[in-house]
C-alpha cells in the first residue's frame, strides 16, 4: 500500500499527504479507520504525515509507546504536543505542497498542525480510499428513537432550547456536523459506530424550529413513519448545498470541532458564519433525572460483572490465563446481562510490561502469559440498555513490592481527593487534575493524560466540553458525568491506574461528586500506612456501598470474598 500510495504523491504534484484519524464525521471510533489501514497503529487519536521519502506518526503521549510497537518499522513516531508538524517543515526554504481530504479536517486542525509552513491544497479523491483494498460493508443500520422514558426530555423541548439559544445569540441557523449531538438532540441512536450507538448523520436547524438531516435515507426506514419524527425534513448526505442555498437570514453557527472545511466553505458561500460552537455539546453535558437513574442502573450490572471477574482472576489458577483469555472472560460476566449490548470501547488488558502502555490492546503478537508477579491493568466498558460504563481495575497476584504498593496507594490518594472535592470552592477540571496528580508530583512522578474526560449517556465514552485536565476550564454543573482516572506508568515494567465514573449530584445549595462505579478497589495492592482516617473512611464506606449495591448479583463465594475487603 505505500508503494501505491507514495505513486499518488508524484502523480499530484505533491510534497506530502496528511492522515487523520477520525472519518467524515469526526468519530473517535471511526469506520472506515485510514489511519490504521496504513501504518498500523490502533490508538484512538493521531494523524500520519506522508512525504515522497519519510513517514511520520504522530501520536499524544498516551499512545507513543503503543505507536512504537505497532507501527515503528515503517513510521518516525513523534509525540505531541512536544513537536508539531510545522516543528518539521518551518525550516524550508520553500513552502511544501501537502495534500488533504476537505472533508476529514477542520480549518482548527490544520491551523493547529501547519500554523503558514505549508501551502495545504485540498483534494476530493481520498488518496487511502484509492490504494485501499478493504471492502465496504453493504449492511444497512437503522436508525432508532429512545423513549422519554430514558431520555428524560421530548424532541420539541430539546429543539426549543437549542433555537431559544440561536435567538438570544441573532443566528439564523445552526449546522450540527457532530452526529453524537444529533443523536441527543433528536433523541435517536443507530449501529453506525463499533463501541458507540452513534447515528451518522448531520443536521441544519434553523431559529424557527424548521430541521433539515443529511443522511443515507435506508438508515431512516424504520423511524420515518414515527408521529415524532413526521416533521422533519430527510436528505441524502450530498443535498446539503440544495437546503443550504434555499435557507433565509444572514448568519450561521458551525462547530469548530467538527465542521469539515468542505462544509464550513459550502456555508460560507452563502452566509455569515458568527459563531463556532455546537451549544448541544453543554446541553448535552448535563444528564436529566431520568439520564442519571438509568445510568447508575447500567453501572450497578456492570459493577456486578467486573466484580466477578475480579474475584475470578484473584482465584484463578495462572497456569493457562493469558490477557485475550481474561479479556475474554470479562466480556462473559458482562454478556450474561440481558441490558448489555457491546464494548463502550476495546478492552484494554495488559499484563506486566503491558500494562505500561496506557492505551494497551492485547492482539495474537502482542499477547502474553499472565505471571504471579505481574501487575495487570484492566481498563474496560460497556454500553447497556441504557448507559455508559468505564472503569480500570489494577491487578495483583502475589505480595508486590513496597515500591509498587506506595505508587498505588499515592495513585489511590489522588482519586480519592477528586471524589472528595468541595466542588462549591473549586469546580474547573484544571484545579481538579492538579489535585490529582498531588502525591505523585511530591516524589516528582506523574502521568501523561488527564485526570478525566466527561461521558455520555448512552453514547460516547468520551464526551466533552466537561473533563478533567491540565487546560480544562469549563464549570462543573449538576448532572454532568466524568472519569476519575489518575495513574502511574513505569516503562517495560508496570501500569497502574484507578478509574471510577463520578457524577455531579446537587443537595440544596451544595455540589458533590457521586460515585456511579461499584467494584472493588485491590486491598493487595494499598500501603494503609499512608492512608489518613478520612482515606479509610471512604474506602470503608465505598466498599459498604459496592455489597448493598450488587451483593444480589454474586454467588456466596462471591460475596465472602467482598465482605473481606471491608
Amino acid at each position: 500500500m505505500l508503494k501505491k500510495f507514495k505513486k499518488l504523491l508524484i502523480d499530484y504534484n505533491l510534497d506530502g499527504y496528511i492522515i487523520p484519524k477520525n472519518d467524515e464525521y469526526f468519530s473517535e471510533y471511526s469506520k472506515p479507520n485510514r489511519l490504521f489501514q496504513i501504518s498500523k497503529f490502533s490508538g484512538s487519536a493521531g494523524f500520519a504525515i506522508l512525504t515522497k521519502n519519510k513517514n511520520y506518526l504522530f501520536v499524544d503521549g498516551r499512545y507513543t509507546l503503543q505507536a512504537k510497537l505497532e507501527s515503528g518499522t515503517n513510521f518516525k513516531i513523534i509525540e505531541i504536543p512536544k513537536i508539531f508538524p510545522f516543528d518539521l517543515f518551518k525550516s524550508n526554504s520553500f513552502k511544501k505542497k501537502i495534500g488533504f481530504d476537505p472533508k476529514l479536517f477542520t480549518n482548527r486542525m490544520l491551523k493547529g498542525y501547519f500554523k503558514d509552513t505549508c501551502k495545504l491544497i485540498p483534494i476530493n479523491n481520498n488518496f487511502i480510499d484509492e490504494v485501499s483494498i478493504e471492502n465496504k460493508s453493504k449492511k444497512i443500520n437503522y436508525f432508532y428513537n429512545i423513549k422519554k422514558e430514558y431520555s428524560g426530555e421530548t424532541l420539541n423541548s430539546k429543539i426549543y432550547r437549542l433555537c431559544k439559544i440561536l435567538k438570544n445569540s441573532k443566528i439564523d441557523n445552526i449546522f450540527i456536523s457532530a452526529p453524537e449531538n444529533i443523536a441527543w438532540l433528536l433523541n435517536l441512536r443507530g449501529n453506525d459506530n463499533p463501541n458507540s450507538p452513534i447515528p451518522n448523520a448531520k443536521g441544519i436547524i434553523t431559529k424557527n424550529k424548521e430541521i433539515y438531516i443529511f443522511t443515507k435515507l435506508s438508515k431512516i426506514k424504520k423511524i420515518k413513519k414515527l408521529y415524532i419524527y413526521k416533521k422533519i425534513n430527510f436528505f441524502e448526505e450530498n443535498e446539503v448545498y440544495s437546503v443550504i442555498k434555499k435557507l433565509a437570514g444572514k448568519k450561521f453557527c458551525i462547530d469548530s470541532l467538527t465542521c469539515s472545511i468542505f462544509f464550513e466553505y459550502l456555508i460560507k458561500s452563502r452566509f455569515k458564519i458568527s459563531n463556532f460552537f455546537d451549544p448541544c455539546y453543554q446541553l448535552k453535558s448535563i444528564k436529566n433525572s431520568n439520564e442519571i437513574y438509568y445510568s447508575k442502573k447500567a453501572h450497578i450490572y456492570d459493577g456486578a460483572a467486573l466484580t466477578k471477574f475480579l474475584y475470578w482472576t484473584k482465584h484463578n489458577n495462572l497456569k493457562n490465563l493469558d490477557e485475550k483469555k481474561a479479556e475474554r472472560k470479562l466480556e462473559y460476566f458482562r454478556k450474561k446481562n440481558k441490558f448489555y449490548l457491546y464494548p463502550s470501547f476495546n478492552t484494554i488488558m495488559g499484563s506486566g510490561p503491558n500494562s505500561a502502555i496506557i492505551h494497551y490492546r492485547s492482539s495474537s503478537k502482542t499477547n502474553r502469559k499472565i505471571k504471579k508477579n505481574d501487575i495487570l491493568l484492566c481498563d474496560s466498558g460497556g454500553q447497556y440498555k441504557y448507559g455508559t460504563t468505564d472503569v480500570t481495575r489494577t491487578i495483583c497476584f502475589d505480595k508486590p513490592s513496597e515500591n509498587i504498593k506506595n505508587i498505588f496507594t499515592r495513585v489511590l490518594k489522588g482519586h480519592i481527593s477528586v471524589v472528595r472535592t468541595n466542588l462549591n470552592k473549586i469546580n474547573e477540571g484544571y484545579k481538579i487534575d492538579k489535585n490529582a496528580r498531588y502525591w505523585l508530583n511530591k516524589i516528582n512522578l506523574d502521568y501523561p493524560h488527564g485526570t478525566g474526560h466527561g461521558v455520555g449517556f448512552f453514547l460516547n465514552v468520551h464526551e466533552g466540553p466537561q473533563g478533567l485536565s491540565k487546560y480544562n476550564k469549563v464549570k462543573l454543573r449538576k448532572g454532568m458525568i466524568l472519569s476519575n482516572e489518575p495513574g502511574f506508568y513505569k516503562e517495560n515494567k508496570f501500569g497502574i491506574r484507578i478509574e471510577n465514573l463520578i457524577y455531579i449530584l446537587k443537595k440544596g445549595s451544595k455540589l458533590f461528586f457521586e460515585n456511579l462505579t461499584f467494584a472493588p478497589i485491590d486491598n493487595d495492592l494499598i500501603n494503609f500506612k499512608m492512608l489518613n482516617k478520612i482515606e479509610k473512611m471512604y474506602l470503608l464506606k465505598y466498599n459498604l456501598e459496592i455489597y448493598e449495591k450488587i451483593s444480589k448479583f454474586l454467588n456466596n463465594k462471591e460475596k465472602k470474598w467482598l465482605l473481606s475487603l471491608i
